[in-house]
């Protein structure tokens, strides 16, 4: 006979069994605003441990993938054509300029890129295969180019610009791999550290970098028909057929080098605090951190805009580095000279094309009426005495610039004018400065081998001096831009726009 037990206080809680009546059980004597912070810690530690499996893709998964591939070995067929091919797109990505020191081997590494977060120090890539890539698979090569991943998996510092090269196709990169494995010598030279402070020397940090900043590109394959869609939408926003279908293959040439080997985007477009690319697509204009240049805007008309130049010029300040209304000056100077002075017509006229298709954004700063003339200042009346004294013998006392005569008989331009020249008289002044601090040449081309050039006049002016003569050169002649004080020039040597 069973007995019969009394039933329990009702103070005493019965055991519950399971988790999930466990749960609902606490979660019935929470308050309501506990309740809230509850939701709200229960949320932060699911994006957390999604985040958390993300990095964790990026630094273990994929490395683990990357190491079986790398046993495959796919081989590359290296025929003198696709080396001389490779040989060719090495100087449209001006790979010498980053991976080559001066007065080293070539493509050897060890130049400092200096960042705001520290110095990157290139590595070599010459086929030594114990310091350099002799050991990489094509498909490792690619995977650096596309996806910004060594040999060995680990993530490699969007200082190498891969955020751009992932725009590059497999077959231009096999060109590449086969140029750098076949056409290059080996150089035995150890990869130098990068100085970084923590937490940017991490893989953790570059794996959070990309998933919040990189877009990998997906590879496709163009026809005329596909490449005329895709101008007509991306770039003119009108529908196919609007256009003339050998002008938007061009189009699609000119965005393909600009945005891929070209990188144009890594000087050209704006970053934000973490030092990625606002808009690769938006070139509109930045200052260079580190170099205290400002690239200007290739979509405005007032900067270096070239919507309304004739083609020929623009073809000639890439090929040349001068053309009747500009020359290059500072890092551009260098682009030309190792770049793209020896590009194929081809692809200078489709980078033309390109250049000259963007669509025209004014600056939000821009000055869209022009100043009323007022009296002159005295930092104007010192700039046109100093303008005299050391400047108007090569640039003109009006500013006209310099022409030669060329054994052809036509006027060459030696130096551009002044007079109404938009580099000067650009809203930011930091050009100016450098130059006037600094001088400069434009690159030494085939088409231009002996360029005239301006010496530094840092140990010359003071900076109230060099702001005297900015002032000066930027609203004399007709020319309209506000004025530079020695203030602002103090700024621009420390590499800020003021």
């Amino acid at each position: 006979m069973t007995p019969i037990l009394p039933d329990p206080p009702l103070h005493v809680a019965l055991p519950v069994q399971g988790a999930m009546p466990r749960l609902r059980q606490r979660w019935r004597v929470l308050s309501d605003v506990q309740r809230v912070f509850a939701v709200l810690a229960i949320f932060l530690t699911l994006i957390f441990m999604a985040c958390a499996a993300l990095v964790a893709t990026e630094l273990i998964a994929f490395s683990a993938i990357f190491h079986w591939a790398e046993g495959q070995k796919p081989s590359v067929k290296a025929s003198p054509q696709t080396i001389e091919r490779g040989a060719y797109l090495a100087k449209l990505g001006n790979c010498a300029a980053c991976h080559t020191v001066r007065g080293g081997e070539a493509f050897a590494g060890g130049k400092a890129i200096h960042t705001p977060f520290g110095a990157v120090y290139t590595s070599n890539i010459t086929p030594d295969v114990a310091t350099g890539i002799g050991s990489w698979s094509a498909q490792a090569f690619y995977r650096a180019l596309h996806e910004g991943r060594s040999a060995d998996g680990h993530l490699l510092t969007p200082a190498f610009p891969y955020p751009n090269y992932t725009h590059v196709t497999r077959a231009d990169a096999d060109a590449l791999y086969a140029y750098f494995m076949h056409g290059v010598a080996p150089v035995t030279q150890t990869n130098r550290a990068h100085e970084l402070p923590f937490p940017y020397n991490t893989q953790v940090a570059l794996a959070v970098w990309r998933l919040l900043f990189f877009d990998q590109s997906t590879e496709t394959v163009l026809n005329q028909d596909t490449a005329k869609n895709i101008a007509a939408r991306a770039i003119f926003n009108e529908p196919a057929g609007q256009i003339n279908t050998e002008k938007s293959v061009q189009i699609e040439r000119g965005a393909y080098l600009v945005r891929g080997l070209g990188h144009c985007s890594a000087c050209h477009a704006q970053r934000n605090a973490l030092g990625a690319t606002v808009n690769d697509q938006l070139l509109s204009g930045a200052l260079m951190p580190m170099q205290d240049w400002y690239a200007p805007s290739l979509m405005a008309r007032d900067q270096a805009g070239v919507m309304h130049w004739p083609r020929s010029d623009v073809v000639a300040l890439l090929k040349t580095g001068v053309a009747p209304s500009a020359s290059m000056a500072g890092p551009m100077a260098e682009v030309v000279a190792k770049s793209t002075q020896f590009w194929t017509d081809a692809d200078l006229q489709a980078t033309a094309v390109y250049l000259q298709s963007l669509p025209e954004t004014p600056l939000a700063s821009q000055r869209l009426i022009p100043a009323a003339p007022g009296q002159p200042s005295a930092l104007f009346e010192r700039g046109a005495q100093l303008y005299s004294q050391h400047c108007a013998t090569c640039h003109g006392e009006q500013g006209q610039g310099m022409q030669l005569e060329s054994h052809s008989g036509q006027a060459k331009v030696a130096l551009p004018a002044l007079a109404g020249n938009r580099a000067i008289a650009m809203d930011t002044s930091a050009n100016v400065v450098r130059m006037v601090l600094a001088g400069g040449y434009p690159p030494s081309t085939a088409g231009n081998p002996r360029p005239f050039g301006m010496p530094p006049f840092v140990h010359v002016l003071s900076d109230t001096d060099i702001a005297a003569v900015a002032t000066y050169i930027r609203a004399a002649w007709g020319n309209q831009a506000d004025d530079v004080s020695a203030a602002d020039v103090v700024r621009h040597r420390k590499g800020m726009l003021p």
